[in-house]
């Protein structure tokens, strides 16, 4: 039989072949003996990677949650590292590169379960590996036991909500008063349906119900802590996945614009960079999503020490920031979605802005982003890297340029 030398990852965490297909669950230097199907490949690894390990969870392989348990740790970091610096080399560009900092097992504060009801009993877990099949989830060396524990709850609002034809998404994020959990695609609502729900929600202590977007129960606050702020985020809102990756960004943003004494925080969302850099600027919080701003700034009002925040709805895509506006700050904090944030990054650099620090969850458009400030005259005086998506091939960073 051929044989097939992996030579690299691909993005998504499978080995590529010199020929360019993948095998999943390979890593660089192994030697596969086999042949493809339908672009499947089916054999046997003939030789094992040094950085391959043990994978800590027995369901990694079927369940698809995970993509590389089977590389060490240090593989990992030393990969995710190299995968920002292979972005910037792509547009031309090089970066000090700091050492990357990993969220520990179980520390995931939200995660997005798949629920179905079936003849007998309920399904709640995670999709299985290239298959709308859910595979049930019992143990998950990934999420904070306090989500786990979530699960009968989940269950319970299964069996009312779902149904055998279709799925229904159950999120869950962790705060200190209890689970605060979503439900979408689920049963319409009506009346008795509305109370029963909401009696269950008291029985499992869940912090906040919504079912279909519509607030069902509302037993504790499940407020979020953003610097001295406690923020109630929209039910479902994006949340940073870890409060150690979050920590690091924010550490990282307030070193990058340090001295600035005004700040405008651009995708703001709730306030994750906000409120934190509230402490040492004024800042002008800049969101498209309006509920996610009222929590902002209900957040802002009832803290104490923080100086003056505002807030502005406005698609940055659509509308950015334009430099007679960006006059009147000082630096320029910028977390787009993963498209990036090219219309922006123009105007800043049109602007008399000199200060930008930058976050961004996909290193190929903050390449593309970074050479638009680069040849504009900003240096990009380095690069975190932060992974808060263990044993994915998912990776974050924090920047900061000046000129």
């Amino acid at each position: 039989m051929p044989e097939f030398n992996i030579t690299r990852l691909g993005l998504k965490g499978d080995g590529i072949t010199e020929d360019d297909r993948f095998i999943p669950f390979s890593l660089p230097g192994e030697v596969f003996d086999g042949g493809f199907e339908g672009g499947a490949f089916n054999g046997t690894r003939l030789t094992d990677s040094p950085a391959r390990t043990t994978p800590p969870c027995p369901h990694f392989g079927t369940c698809g949650g995970c993509a590389l348990q089977h590389a060490s740790d240090d593989f990992l970091a030393s990969w995710k590292v190299e995968t920002i610096t292979r972005a910037l080399h792509a547009q031309g560009l090089s970066a000090p590169m700091r050492p990357i900092v990993t969220s520990p097992p179980q520390s995931r504060r939200r995660a997005s379960f798949s629920a179905r009801r079936t003849k007998k009993t309920t399904q709640v877990g995670f999709h299985k590996r290239g298959s709308a099949e859910i595979f049930p989830v019992e143990h998950c060396h990934l999420l904070k036991p306090e989500i786990m524990a979530a699960l009968p709850a989940c269950h319970a609002f299964a069996s009312l909500g779902a149904s055998r034809k279709g799925e229904i998404k159950i999120s869950v994020t962790h705060s200190a008063a209890g689970p605060d959990i979503s439900v979408l695609d689920a049963k319409l609502l009506d009346g008795p349906f509305r109370a029963r729900l909401a009696t269950l929600a008291n029985e499992f202590a869940v912090a906040r119900l919504a079912w279909n977007g519509e607030q069902i129960a509302d037993r504790a606050r499940p407020v979020q802590p953003m610097g001295k702020a406690s923020v109630l985020p929209p039910s479902g809102a994006f949340l940073q996945a870890t409060l150690e990756g979050e920590a690091a960004l924010i550490a990282a943003m307030q070193e990058a614009v340090s001295g600035a004494k005004r700040i405008t925080d651009l995708f703001a969302g709730c306030g994750t960079f906000t409120l934190p850099l509230a402490e040492m600027a004024e800042i002008h919080a800049v969101e498209g999503e309006v509920e996610m701003l009222k929590a902002l700034d209900a957040g802002w009002r009832f803290a104490q020490g923080l100086k003056t925040v505002t807030t502005e709805t406005r698609d940055l895509f659509r509308r950015p920031l334009v430099p007679l506006e960006l006059k009147r700050y000082d630096a320029v904090i910028i977390d787009p979605p993963r498209a990036g944030a090219k219309a922006q990054m123009e105007e800043i650099t049109a602007s008399s802005i000199g200060l930008v620090g930058a976050v961004s969850c996909n290193p190929v458009s903050f390449a593309r982003d970074a050479k638009i400030l680069i040849d504009a005259g900003f240096t990009l005086d380095w690069v975190q890297p932060i992974d808060q998506f263990r044993w994915s091939g998912h990776v974050e960073l924090a920047a900061k340029f000046s000129r």
